[in-house]
């Protein structure tokens, strides 16, 4: 199961620790979802999830001020003792001396944002989402063209590294080489992104490694980018019926979700760079509704539909 380390996320939102003395080092957060812990203060335990992150927002807290001190001991001590992640407070709102008691009995951490409730719960959210998606790596190439995703995939030394490089130098992005990490983080987006060890870096048989942040600029890479397309790249066979007109999308799957793929077969003097532009800008103007393919199609049909009356008259 994929998790989220507290660190880390202590790190992200720039978290204040309340709790100074507790360790943090080894808790976990497995899921993206928040709990303000509202009818927790009243005592409503049922169905109480405490492995997700407890957010206290002003709600919450203008509750807690309004209980007795008795009544503090009691909620927030069974409150605490179950095995919650960490409690934070959001608006620079800070704990009371009983809480902060109960919190360090039972060893749970209190951290404090300036950030609002709302604000922040959607920002922890849209990450945790991210970090905590289903994962899978495939090989293959990512770059970003004109704003669309272009995942190459085809068999080692075919030229996806290649032409992922005049990619870059035709103004495009890279965002992996070799192993693309492939997260979905909706319903209806997958997002690549790199292995740490290889962010940047490119293979060129003969050549080697190639940092290609550090040749070509800033504007070069991206760290992460929607899968909008895939190029699979093969080698020409005169055997093979190739698609030459592109009427019905061919789809290829990852995680569940279909991406549009086009096989591009591979031979000498064919400009791969252009290909895989072209195939972009196809695909974006498919989306806004406009299909070449089905233009050409129409118009054949209306050619022959005119040639029948002229014959029929």
């Amino acid at each position: 199961m994929a998790s989220v380390s507290l660190t880390k996320i202590i790190e992200k939102m720039k978290l204040e620790p309340l709790t100074p003395e507790i360790d943090v080092k080894g808790i976990k957060v497995v899921q993206p979802d928040i709990n303000r812990p509202a009818l927790q203060m009243t005592g409503f335990f049922e169905h109480f999830d405490a492995t997700r992150l407890q957010v206290i927002g002003f709600v919450e807290y203008a509750y807690m001020t309004h209980l007795s001190d008795e009544r503090k001991e009691e909620v927030y001590d069974e409150f605490l003792s179950y095995p919650i992640p960490c409690v934070i407070f959001c608006r620079e709102l800070e704990p009371d001396a009983i809480f902060m008691k109960k919190a360090i009995e039972h060893n749970i951490p209190v951290f404090g944002t300036k950030k609002t409730t709302s604000a922040f719960m959607a920002e922890i959210i849209r990450w945790l989402n991210v970090k905590l998606a289903p994962c899978i790596s495939v090989h293959g190439v990512l770059v970003d063209v004109y704003g669309e995703g272009l995942l190459i995939v085809g068999e080692s030394g075919i030229g996806k590294s290649e032409a992922a490089l005049e990619l870059i130098k035709r103004g495009h992005r890279l965002v992996t080489d070799d192993v693309v990490e492939i997260r979905k983080v909706s319903d209806d987006t997958i997002i690549g992104s790199a292995p740490d060890i290889t962010k940047h870096f490119i293979e060129l048989r003969g050549i080697g490694i190639v940092d290609v942040k550090t040749l070509f600029g800033v504007s070069s890479v991206k760290e992460t980018q929607s899968i909008d397309l895939v190029i699979k790249l093969s080698d020409w066979s005169k055997d093979v019926e190739y698609d030459r007109l592109g009427l019905e999308e061919e789809y290829t799957e990852y995680l569940g979700k279909k991406v549009v793929c086009h096989s591009i077969p591979i031979r000498p003097g064919r400009n791969l760079a252009i290909i895989c532009e072209s195939a972009a800008v196809n695909h974006r103007q498919k989306k806004m509704g406009y299909n070449a393919a089905q233009e050409l199609y129409q118009r054949v049909q209306n050619s022959l539909a005119k040639r029948r009356e002229e014959e029929e008259e």
